[in-house]
Parts: C-alpha cells; sequence; structure tokens
C-alpha cells in the first residue's frame, strides 16, 4: 500500500521551517525599512542644507563683487596720464611689472626660427598712427632728438647702409593670438653705434611716435639694446608695406606687439618714462616676455 507523500515527517519539517523562516525575513525587513527611510531623510537634509549654503554664498559673493566693482569705479584714476586707469588697477599692473622685470633677465632671447616657417600673409592688426591721406613716405625722415635737445635728421637709406639683421620669431599680441614672422632691419644696438649715440645709452627709456604723434610707446633701454631688437625696414624680404609700417618700425621679439610700433616718425631719450599709448589705457608699462 502506498503513502501519501504529506504524511512524512520529513516532508513536515520541510515545510515548517521555511514558514519560520520567511516570517524571520519578514521581522527583519520590518527592522531595515525604517533605517533606510532614515537615511534618505538625512541625506534630503543634507542636500536641502548645501543647496541653502551654496545660494547665499551666491548672494554674498555677488553682492561683494557688485559692491566691489561700484567702488573700483569711483577710485581716482592715474595722475598725469591722457587715459588712465583707477589707481588700484594701476598699482596691480606696476606690481606685476616688477615681478616681471625681475624675473626676465635683459639678456633672454627670444625663440627663432628657420624662414620657411613664417608666414607669408602677414595679419595686420591696428592702424593707429598710419595716417594714408597726409603722410607721404618720399619725404620721410627719422627725427632723433638726443640728450642735449639737439636734432639728428636720419634717412631710410642711411640705415639701409648698416649692417642688415634678420630674424624670424613667434610674434605675439597681448590681446592672445601669435603668428611666425620674418622681418629684416638693423640692430637698435648698431644704430646707436654709428650714429655716437653713447650719451644716450645711459639713459632709462626711449620713446618713439608716429609722424602723426598718435601712436607712442616708451621702451626700456634694456629691452631697447637688446640683441634682437631691430629698426625693421623689410618682412619676407620685401619692402614694409604701409600697413605693416612703411617705411621703418620697431621690431622687438621680448616685448608684446603693442610696443612693436609701426611708422617710427621720432625718436628721444629719456630718464623718465616716456608716454605709452596702451599703458594710458590700462595695461602694463614693461609689456615683457
Amino acid at each position: 500500500m502506498s503513502k501519501h507523500p504529506s504524511t512524512k515527517p520529513g516532508f513536515l519539517r520541510r515545510i515548517f521551517p521555511a514558514k519560520k523562516q520567511k516570517e524571520q525575513l519578514t521581522a527583519e525587513q520590518q527592522i531595515v525599512l525604517p533605517v533606510e527611510q532614515q537615511d534618505e531623510k538625512q541625506v534630503n537634509r543634507q542636500i536641502q542644507r548645501r543647496t541653502f549654503l551654496s545660494f547665499t554664498s551666491f548672494l554674498v559673493l555677488g553682492a561683494a563683487a557688485w559692491k566691489g566693482w561700484f567702488w573700483l569705479k569711483n577710485q581716482p584714476g592715474d595722475q598725469g596720464l591722457k587715459g588712465g586707469v583707477q589707481e588700484p588697477l594701476r598699482k596691480v599692473l606696476n606690481a606685476n611689472e616688477r615681478v616681471f622685470q625681475h624675473a626676465l633677465s635683459p639678456g633672454h632671447m627670444a625663440k627663432t626660427y628657420p624662414p620657411s616657417t613664417a608666414l607669408q600673409h602677414v595679419r595686420v592688426n591696428g592702424d593707429i598712427g598710419l595716417d594714408k591721406t597726409n603722410f607721404d613716405a618720399a619725404k620721410w625722415t627719422l627725427e632723433v632728438t638726443r640728450a642735449d635737445n639737439t636734432i639728428l635728421s636720419v634717412t631710410l637709406d642711411q640705415i639701409k647702409q648698416l649692417p642688415k639683421t634678420e630674424i624670424v620669431f613667434d610674434f605675439k599680441c597681448i590681446e592672445g593670438w601669435s603668428m611666425i614672422t620674418h622681418w629684416g632691419g638693423v640692430k637698435f644696438s648698431d644704430f646707436m653705434k654709428a650714429f655716437h649715440f653713447d650719451a644716450e645709452t645711459t639713459m632709462h627709456y626711449i620713446g618713439l611716435m608716429t609722424p602723426d604723434q598718435d601712436y607712442y610707446v616708451g621702451i626700456d633701454m634694456p629691452s631697447a639694446m637688446h640683441p634682437q631688437t631691430l629698426l625693421c625696414y623689410e618682412m619676407n624680404g620685401q619692402p614694409l608695406t604701409s600697413d605693416h609700417g612703411y617705411p621703418l618700425r620697431l621690431i622687438i621679439p621680448v616685448k608684446y606687439g603693442v610696443k612693436n610700433l609701426k611708422r617710427i616718425g621720432s625718436l628721444y631719450f629719456s630718464n623718465d618714462r616716456p608716454d605709452d599709448y596702451w599703458f594710458e589705457r590700462g595695461y602694463d608699462y614693461f609689456s615683457g616676455l
């Protein structure tokens, strides 16, 4: 006679322990769920607190920036400058200048490149001082004011008689762009020696202006006498174009482009800082690389 499986004690033992285990798991779940809910509430509180702190910090910093801007806007400007910026900004620029003047050795050299790497179509950037209607290139001379205030007029032919130097370097604009360019001319140091400006080399600065005096720069004497600084009359082996400063411009690789004055009309020497177009408009005077 066969027996029904349900009458086996082993079968019953397998059923009842399972039921007890199921009840035990349910009890554990009842204990765990409140803990999970508690953790979720804690996370939400942390998120809300951090959101509040972030938003409050944003408001505080925004208000401080707004107030600081108005404070800066109402500060006195540079004394004795045509343009000028607020005095606190000028102090920061002067501090930066002092750092760069001490960090850059007067003898450091700009990196040079083979002529084949130079751009053939050089970007034109800025035309201040390049008056095309009232400028007569045939009558141009470089007017040099000596330390004793006498004036020497130098023609382009006289400059071209001096030893020619070429340089290919990465011309850097203070706006952030750069390009490899090829220039030819006379070392400024050779020019100074050839025309016997011995006393002038002991002075602290040179000043240069365009013929119409609309654009002007001041250069510290060590940078002017740097072996890579040129009075330049050629670009890519050809005479300068009008847009690039014909008949003569300054090329100074250890400075940003704002110092590379196009179409030099006059040159003078000083122990005080000469006027400088972009310095008056909020840039540092040294502008070194």
